[in-house]
């Protein structure tokens, strides 16, 4: 079945759902938005080990360093927009937008 003409512009809009992938030293969705209260979860599918730590002071995600199809899991409670990295491979970045 041929991908959705939208495919190609999803990255950019912040997606829905509660589960990021990590593979090909990115994460996937790079956006997401979800409701206070939602649990996200975060599986790395990469050879390389890596973190989902937020940037910046007191945020709060701080995963220990995940290998290979291991998971990483925090709860949002609060409405905001989280910005976190991988401190291994800063150039991986992303955010969680959280709403009401």
């Amino acid at each position: 079945m041929p991908m959705s003409p939208s495919a190609k512009g999803a990255q950019a809009a912040p997606v829905s759902g509660n589960a990021v992938a990590i593979k090909n030293f990115a994460f996937s969705p790079a956006k997401l938005r979800i409701k206070a209260g939602t649990t996200v979860t975060w599986t790395n599918q990469d050879t390389d080990a890596h973190t989902v730590t937020s940037t910046g002071s007191g945020g709060p995600l701080r995963s220990a360093a995940l290998a290979t199809h291991a998971t990483y899991r925090h709860t949002f409670t609060k409405p905001g927009t989280y910005a976190y990295l991988c401190t291994i491979h800063p150039f991986m970045t992303a955010t969680v937008e959280v709403t009401r």
